[in-house]
């Protein structure tokens, strides 16, 4: 048997998208799963399709309701709803608390709460959906690409602190996944993400064998292994490569705005 057969798992931002994929992939492995969504009426279907239970909300206040749900343990605790938040550094500082909330401090309220259970028990799973803009960035989007490398940071930190205490932690870093962000991401997401964007299952694949080989980063895009390897080795080859990228998007754009 996985490690999700009968387990307690919560997944943020399950309405949909990756989210959803996760859900359905844990249910279908035997986990008891708490679907959590921002849209009430989202997290209902998707609990009703795999016969979890929905707990709507935002993914800050989801602990409490998911243990009663799961009769008192969570064993998988999955940050998975994210804001894509496009913009450039003078987006509003609203834009930036609003990322930094759902990217970065709602993994951390989570943790806060959960690890002393984990650690008592000496087993307890975490999985961020981090995005590939954590681990390199992505044009047209400071806040998302910022608050991602906090959430690829704090999951970074949490596997070397305490995976010697029976806590595994999974960071999925995917380039585009046709969902509603890659929508959302507009022109900087044609050019960048859409041309090698895989379905959400796909993702939650990666996932699941990653689990099994116990490996932290989990790269559903195999190619970004070796977008890291550079930026790390070559950081100024990477950097005039990724200002190519960014002045072709301008060139297809009006440009950036103009700044008073």
């Amino acid at each position: 048997m996985g490690a999700a057969a009968q387990a307690g798992v919560v997944v943020t931002g399950a309405g949909g998208g990756i989210g959803a994929a996760l859900a359905r992939r844990f249910a279908a492995e035997g986990a008891r799963v708490v679907v959590n969504d921002i849209d009430p009426g989202k997290a209902r279907a998707v609990a009703g399709e795999i016969g979890g239970v929905a707990v709507p909300g935002d993914a800050s206040d989801v602990i409490d309701a998911a243990r009663d749900a799961l009769g008192g343990t969570v064993d998988i605790y999955c940050a998975n709803a994210g804001l894509s938040s496009p913009g450039d550094a003078f987006a509003d500082e609203k834009v930036w608390a609003a990322a930094w909330d759902v990217n970065v401090m709602a993994h951390v309220r989570a943790v806060r709460t959960l690890l002393p259970g984990w650690l008592e028990r000496g087993s307890g799973r975490f999985v961020s959906t981090v995005s590939a803009a954590g681990l390199l960035t992505m044009i047209g989007a400071a806040p998302y690409s910022v608050s991602k490398h906090g959430a690829y940071a704090f999951a970074e930190w949490l596997s070397l602190t305490y995976r010697h205490r029976g806590l595994k932690v999974h960071a999925i870093c995917p380039q585009g996944v046709r969902t509603d962000m890659l929508t959302e991401a507009g022109s900087a997401g044609d050019l960048v993400l859409a041309p090698t964007a895989i379905e959400p299952s796909d993702v939650a694949d990666a996932l699941f064998e990653g689990m099994a080989a116990d490996r932290f980063l989990i790269l559903p895009h195999p190619e970004a292994a070796a977008f890291y390897r550079n930026r790390a080795t070559d950081p100024e080859h990477w950097l005039a490569r990724m200002n190519g990228v960014q002045q072709i998007w301008e060139a297809g754009t009006a440009g950036p705005a103009p700044r008073d």
